[in-house]
């Protein structure tokens, strides 16, 4: 399997114009199981209820069924299951599941696309891809404001992207490289499957199902004809100055030499997404002055420092370093600090009564989480507020099972020099 994909993928490298007539017999029952291998083992069930754990006693049996059944075409997609999840806004984003068959099959056919998708896709793309990560994504930020001559950024957001995108238009994109009538008539089966919500069987003309497997790829695929190829390909050559563009999945920013050219691509850009059924956000996106210019202009006017924008969990702030070098510094955004604290209130309150050292190993799985992700140089503050605040809400926590017995703060620290929570770290290095 991993000769033939490289096969296709020196192909699919070799030319853009070649199109993919027979890949279907590349998800084979080993690629299938592969696939299975790889998925969560404690992921939400779908609409069958069927779990890892469960699938795994007969797994070889249930793949091979499987196998036979797309081998026949008599494959069929099962509805999802719809939940919610709470937005950083106070409201709640669906979510839908799919069955284990589904994101088995579904998780075969993404690797047997990323050979192909992966020589096509721009190096502005970040999100979901082989190799790629968010933190590369924040780090081609810092290097392209600070190393460039970029004063304007345009900070995007698509209102509801997922459920936006426009099948009839996805199928044509893929069409341009993948052929495959069977490929076709899977993605055909995703794509338009229904949704079970509360019971009922929900259908819409629209999306493509945020939650299944295979829809951060399709994403991808749509977002690169839309937005990156138009900006690489027609937009930059017709600016007066340089552009960059940096994306994870449907998270986006443009940055700009000149404030003409942001507006003017701001313009079009709406213009553009409105053809293929997207729309910017009103409120969240905006265009504004973030670069060495900006940092100068506020220190002769005496004013406010330049605006901050947020990007993949991160306020980004301009300044000048000790040595009075411009740079940029990170934040991790109220929002997420917030949602972080929440979560880690709830298990608290959910989890009080287990013991001390299942609570701090818990606790300190957290902490280490957080700071994986948030420990970027110049953040270093907010992971101790982070840390601080969890300490807090664990003693509160102590506190509402003693039963009348107040946990001073002195006692607390006792507890805690016999079961210590994980101190802030800086897990990620400089890479600007």
């Amino acid at each position: 399997m991993s000769t033939k994909l490289d096969r296709i993928s020196e192909l699919a490298r070799e030319s853009r114009q070649v199109q993919f007539l027979s890949i279907t017999h590349l998800l084979t029952p080993e690629a299938l199981m592969e696939a299975f291998k790889s998925l969560r083992k404690d992921a939400s069930a779908g609409v069958d209820g069927v779990v890892y754990g469960e699938y795994q006693m007969e797994a070889e049996k249930k793949i091979q069924d499987l196998y036979e059944r797309v081998k026949a075409k008599r494959y069929r997609a099962q509805p999802l299951r719809r939940i919610y999840i709470p937005k950083e806004d106070g409201k709640q984003r669906p979510i839908s599941i799919p069955s284990l068959d589904d994101k088995i099959l579904q998780k075969a056919t993404v690797t047997l696309l990323n050979a192909i998708y992966e020589q096509d896709f721009l190096p502005c793309s970040y999100g979901f891809r082989p190799g790629k990560s968010q933190q590369q994504a924040l780090n081609e930020v810092g290097r392209a404001i600070r190393r460039g001559p970029m004063e304007w950024v345009l900070e995007a957001d698509i209102s509801g992207y997922f459920d936006a995108i426009v099948r009839k238009k996805l199928v044509e994109m893929i069409e341009r490289r993948v052929k495959d009538g069977s490929i076709l008539r899977l993605i055909g089966k995703w794509i338009n499957v229904g949704v079970i919500d509360e019971g009922r069987l929900l259908t819409s003309e629209t999306g493509i199902g945020q939650g299944q497997v295979v829809s951060p790829l399709l994403a991808n695929i749509y977002l690169h004809y839309v937005l990156d190829e138009w900006f690489e390909q027609e937009v930059k050559p017709r600016l007066r100055g340089e552009a960059h563009e940096v994306r994870f999945a449907d998270d986006f920013i443009l940055c700009f030499q000149y404030k003409e050219d942001a507006e003017r691509v701001l313009e079009v850009l709406r213009k553009r997404f409105a053809k293929y059924g997207l729309t910017l956000h009103p409120e969240k996106t905006r265009l504004l002055e973030f670069g060495k210019t900006a940092v100068g202009k506020a220190e002769r006017l005496g004013g406010k420092p330049p605006e901050t924008f947020d990007f993949l969990g991160f306020t980004h702030i301009a300044r000048r370093n000790r040595r009075g070098y411009f740079t940029i510094h990170v934040r991790t955004m109220r929002k997420r600090l917030k949602r972080s604290l929440k979560a880690v209130a709830d298990w608290c309150k959910e989890h009080r009564h287990n013991t001390l050292d299942e609570q701090r190993k818990t606790l300190n799985k957290k902490l280490q989480g957080h700071y994986e992700y948030y420990g970027r140089p110049s953040n270093y503050r907010s992971l101790w507020k982070f840390y601080r605040a969890v300490r807090r809400i664990w003693k509160e926590s102590l506190n509402r099972r003693t039963r009348g017995k107040t946990v001073t703060w002195e006692k607390f620290e006792r507890i805690e020099a016999r079961y210590p929570l994980a101190l802030p770290r800086i897990t990620q290095a400089w890479d600007w």
